[in-house]
């Protein structure tokens, strides 16, 4: 009976003085700090690393992460020019080493408070900006909550490392409306290229077209200089060569080039019926005809197609 009872005695014993030991051996993490309260009231910071407290009298009220902590913030507001917009600002910041104390005892819930600066701030400055100028100013935007936030928290013992204006998101009917003024404008800019493109390709085409007539028009012109040469060399050298006058000459070729031509029309396919005086008489004309032309031009009459030469 007695040692039963001694036995229970050192289990509680071992209760009481053992466990509370045990317990009152903690570690912190690394970028951690604990807060130490004796009888309610701050005691101490305990840094990273093992650490004892008075079972009964010391208490660790609470761990504060040293790390870099993001808030991320939308802000409903509008801008400058009537249209609504949701501003999504993160905000990072840290509790500063050395005054945990001012971070854990001031502010019971320290992102509540960034996030109702961070509203203000947005809510005073995005009213003054247009919308696109809250496209183009967003680091405006950012350092105005970045330096109003810096004045306010770092006496709770905060540092705010940056703000961030992440996303800029207008109703969707004004998104719509921006796209399709930009999609209009677009296909503005795209006729106008056309057209002057268009533009570009007929004067050239006229050009082109101008300077093929005039060398079609030489290049005729320059037959019909070879061809005359041609049949006045032609003419010449036969009189010469066969004594007799170059009438007689010149009415042989004719012949045989009208012959000539007959030939080539009726070997063609597909050849037409095509009339023809086909008489001697004709050839007769013809060759007269020839024969004035180039008196006249011999006397230096302005007579088309033909010069003095």
């Amino acid at each position: 009976m007695i040692e039963e009872i001694f036995g229970v005695l050192l289990l509680v014993f071992a209760f009481i003085v053992f466990i509370p030991i045990l317990r009152s051996i903690f570690t912190i993490q690394q970028a951690h700090a604990g807060i130490i309260e004796r009888f309610g009231r701050f005691h101490r910071v305990v840094q990273p690393g093992l650490h004892l407290k008075f079972p009964y009298i010391d208490r660790l009220a609470a761990i504060l992460s040293l790390k870099i902590e993001q808030n991320t913030i939308t802000a409903d507001t509008k801008t400058k020019d009537n249209v609504f917009v949701k501003v999504n600002i993160a905000v990072n910041y840290r509790v500063v080493a050395g005054r945990e104390r001012e971070a854990y005892y001031t502010l019971s819930d320290a992102k509540a408070q960034i996030q109702a600066y961070v509203l203000d701030v947005a809510r005073s400055k995005i009213p003054a900006m247009t919308l696109d100028e809250v496209f183009e100013r967003k680091d405006d935007v950012a350092q105005a909550v970045t330096q109003h936030l810096s004045q306010l928290m770092q006496q709770y013992g905060f540092e705010i490392v940056s703000s961030l204006v992440v996303d800029v998101q207008p109703d969707s009917a004004v998104v719509a409306a921006m796209n399709e003024i930009q999609a209009q404008s677009r296909l503005q800019l795209a006729a106008q290229a056309k057209a002057e493109a268009n533009k570009i390709l007929a004067v050239k085409a006229a050009e082109a077209e101008a300077e093929s007539k005039a060398l079609q028009g030489k290049g005729i012109a320059d037959q019909r200089k070879a061809i005359v040469a041609g049949l006045n060399d032609s003419v010449a050298s036969l009189a010469s060569a066969a004594q007799t006058s170059p009438a007689e000459v010149l009415r042989t070729l004719l012949m045989t080039q009208y012959f000539d031509t007959i030939r080539e029309i009726g070997i063609q396919s597909g050849a037409k019926v095509i009339l023809l005086p086909h008489s001697p008489g004709s050839m007769v004309d013809i060759g007269n005809q020839i024969r004035d032309a180039m008196i006249v031009c011999q006397r230096g009459e302005q007579v088309r197609g033909c010069s003095p030469d």
